[in-house]
């Protein structure tokens, strides 16, 4: 389920797009103004961001540029300011798109849903896509690059170091990397050995990413120690 905040001093609009929203099994909570909006996003994680502009203490402008830093999910604007400067200012300052009271339901709801599904496309593709130092792999299309030159594996090779870096930073015994990447209780589990060092040869001649953990295991660690 998607969460929603909603920034707006007017609490009956706040509370009629709330309801809205819910309505359509969005979560959402609603804060009053900018500083309340910027401590929020600090301790909870939003999927979009409902802003108002004209706020006190602190505008919905402002209020954007502190939570920009902070927070990549998509803001749009909501407001009574309509004319093109104060558009142009919001959208450079890190809104994605922009609309203005009145508003009818059906179009708040129409870009609503059509920011939150693309979100979602660009986390479904950085999720196909894993990097770690100058090491990168792309499991839609089984392509590897060191320092983004191009690097051949085998296919068993490929899912042994996606295994991996899935798994940074954690040890993993032969065993368990044996029956993730194999599947199978049948086989020489030595073919893990022969297979790290292939992976060490093309990609980690220097045992900066794949380290051995004498007695447990293997670990891919989160960064390189000299990248």
């Amino acid at each position: 389920m998607s969460k929603i905040l909603i920034v707006d001093d007017e609490e009956d609009i706040a509370e009629l797009i709330s309801d809205v929203l819910e309505d359509i099994g969005y979560k959402t909570h609603i804060v009053n103004d900018g500083i309340s909006a910027i401590n929020e996003v600090q301790n909870t994680k939003y999927d979009l961001i409902l802003l108002d502009i004209m706020m006190p203490n602190i505008s919905g402008i402002e209020t954007c540029a502190k939570i920009r830093d902070i927070v990549s999910c998509p803001i749009i604007f909501v407001t009574a300011k309509n004319n093109l400067e104060d558009k142009i200012n919001g959208l450079n300052i890190g809104a994605d798109d922009y609309i203005t009271k009145p508003f009818e339901t059906s179009e708040l709801i129409a870009r609503v849903k059509a920011h939150l599904r693309r979100e979602n496309r660009n986390i479904e593709v950085k999720s196909k896509i894993i990097k770690i130092g100058d090491i990168e792999i792309n499991k839609e299309n089984y392509e590897v690059k060191k320092e983004n030159k191009k690097v051949m594996l085998s296919t068993k090779e490929f899912e042994l170091l996606s295994y991996l870096m899935e798994n940074a930073g954690k040890v993993l015994s032969k065993e368990e990397i044996y029956n993730s990447v194999w599947q199978t209780e049948y086989g020489d589990i030595g073919t893990v050995a022969v297979n790290i060092k292939s992976l060490r040869k093309k990609l980690d001649p220097n045992e900066e990413y794949i380290i051995t953990i004498w007695g447990l295991g293997y670990k891919f660690v989160k960064v390189a120690k000299n990248v």
